[in-house]
């Protein structure tokens, strides 16, 4: 089975991109989303952040909007909340893994946000990097509800630059080109790395 790491900066088109994986067959295992079900009224993650960060809690469940503001910009608390929530992430992604063997996928996706700033790369087999160039990115993340320029600025400083992030690819997918073309450079990179899987048999 291939492990493909599905990487991107904000704004960049990786959850659409991950979504066309999907839609091509390939299991797709989404990082973000397991963040929520945390992050939700009894996941696991609740008690341990609240612990850590006392008022990110609001009705039981994280208010991410208020544990951003404590963490985006402080590399030790950023540091801190990992701590709590990669070993989580961890399990339930042994658990996608499972399910895949299981189903006998030959290629799944793993779509993580963070994936070179945790050292995930060095879990997968490939890495796929979701691109489109600065202007388009500060225009979709500054369309966002609540979003300021000083937000984007935290967050961009959290994450390795694009530039950096492209040069360590396997391979790139531009979104700026639109959705025909971005489901078209995903359907190439899934035939590339089947071929690939069928060569190494």
């Amino acid at each position: 089975m291939i492990v493909v790491g599905l990487t991107g900066s904000v704004g960049m088109g990786k959850s659409t991109t991950a979504a066309m994986f999907a839609e091509a067959g390939v299991p797709v295992y989404d990082a973000d989303a397991e963040v929520r079900k945390l992050y939700a009224v009894g996941g696991a993650a609740v008690g341990p952040v609240e612990q850590a960060f006392p008022g990110v809690a609001s009705a039981g469940a994280i208010d991410r909007n208020k544990l951003g503001e404590r963490v985006l910009g402080d590399a030790a608390a950023l540091q801190r909340l990992n701590r709590i929530v990669h070993p989580l992430l961890a399990e339930s992604r042994q658990r996608f893994f499972r399910t895949a063997e299981a189903e006998g996928a030959s290629l799944v996706v793993l779509d993580i946000p963070l994936l070179f700033e945790t050292g995930g790369e060095t879990a997968v087999n490939k890495v796929v990097v979701v691109t489109a160039p600065g202007s388009v990115q500060r225009q979709r993340v500054l369309a966002r509800p609540g979003m300021t320029e000083a937000k984007l600025r935290a967050i961009l400083e959290a994450q390795t630059p694009d530039a950096q992030k492209r040069d360590r690819a396997d391979f790139v997918i531009d979104t700026a080109l639109g959705f025909d073309a971005a489901r078209d450079q995903v359907g190439a990179v899934i035939s590339a790395l089947r071929q690939a899987g069928k060569a190494g048999q």
